[in-house]
């Protein structure tokens, strides 16, 4: 199954005593006036928070961390979440282009603004290989440089093919082929080393004839493995074609995963299997422990009102909610609680509602009255 974004680093949140500051800003600032832009933005914030009714200790507390200077090439977004008791409870930086702030006050946080780039953000390996061995780097694709890089192979003994004539020319060509493949699977080698690890993207660029070296040697492997039609093991990493291809191929990838778990739930909705297919049924099954990827379409749900007391036992950590509150909020804050994923998708995926989910196990998601 392609990735999904799992929620289990935002549980902290909802142990929390509400409630909560939350504001996602750019806080970009390598411009000629990048510096006030950035104070300029941050004030901007903070004023809709106050005006929302936060506490001015809390606008403090979230308008100190938003000033400081984030030393990363734009685009850079923050989020920052934060309550009266707790303090800053979600710290979290992005490269999201943010046009608009999100902001926000209420009884739980809004995630809205980290949610809409974290859904598209992957970790890959990408290896650029040839007939001496390969580059392989592990990537975070909101992060530009490498948390992880080595190069592998090496054995240069008649890596090129000699145009010999006699006897001699099988011999070279069959050492020369035992080189390149020794390379190939050397670079093979360490790119499991990151399979086992839990990658599972792999983008092969490099050398047409390496690449499927490479490729046969992974055949088995537990991962998606794209080759990528350009790109050569540039000394100074600055290949345009090689990071445009890979900037491609994550793109393709993002969509893809995207496509395919819209037809798994249109193919169960089909079949009247394990599904829920409205605001109502998520949340029941969300009471049920039944969610196992919550589909959501930010915008859509936000214009929805979830009363809790309405699906009794909907749960939100330590969190606790008298009212109703917006539906996008609620589902975010039951799918952290109870270990479900989250996929950001348009309602018209959704048969034109503003959310559904894939469940755990299949039983009728009628109301609990």
């Amino acid at each position: 199954m392609w990735g999904v974004m799992h929620t289990t680093q935002l549980s902290s949140v909802y142990s929390a005593t509400g409630p909560f500051a939350s504001v996602t800003t750019d806080v970009s600032h390598d411009t000629e006036n990048g510096e006030h832009e950035h104070e300029l933005r941050v004030r901007s914030a903070c004023g809709t928070l106050a005006d929302l009714g936060s506490d001015k200790e809390v606008v403090d507390v979230v308008s100190e961390r938003l000033s400081e200077l984030v030393k990363q090439a734009s685009p850079v977004a923050r989020t920052v979440v934060a309550t009266a008791a707790d303090g800053i409870v979600l710290d979290e930086v992005t490269h999201a282009r943010v046009d608009a702030p999100t902001v926000g006050w209420g009884p739980l946080p809004d995630l809205s603004g980290w949610l809409r780039h974290q859904d598209s953000v992957l970790e890959f390996v990408l290896a650029v290989v040839d007939h001496e061995g390969g580059d392989v780097a592990a990537y975070d694709s909101d992060v530009p440089d490498p948390h992880e890089q080595s190069t592998v192979g090496g054995e240069t003994l008649h890596v090129h093919q000699v145009p010999v004539g006699g006897w001699s020319a099988l011999r070279f060509q069959h050492v020369t082929e035992n080189v390149w493949a020794q390379n190939a699977k050397a670079v093979a080698d360490e790119i499991m080393h990151h399979i086992r690890h839990g990658q599972r993207l792999v983008l092969l660029a490099g050398d047409p004839q390496s690449r499927p070296m490479v490729l046969e040697a992974l055949a088995d492997a537990p991962a998606t493995v794209v080759e990528v039609a350009s790109g050569t093991r540039a000394a100074d990493g600055g290949d345009e074609a090689l990071q445009q291809a890979v900037r491609e191929a994550l793109m393709e990838h993002v969509v893809a995963r995207r496509l395919e778990v819209v037809d798994r739930l249109r193919d169960r909705l089909g079949q009247d299997g394990a599904t829920a297919g409205s605001v109502k049924e998520v949340a029941d099954a969300f009471v049920r422990g039944q969610v196992d990827t919550l589909l959501l379409d930010l915008d859509a749900a936000a214009e929805v009102q979830l009363d809790p007391a309405d699906h009794p036992g909907l749960a939100f950590g330590s969190v606790v909610v008298d009212g109703p509150v917006r539906a996008d909020l609620a589902l975010v804050a039951a799918a952290v609680t109870t270990d479900a994923d989250v996929r950001v998708v348009p309602r018209a995926a959704l048969r034109g509602e503003p959310a559904g989910a894939l469940l755990r196990w299949e039983q009728s998601a009628d109301g609990t009255g």
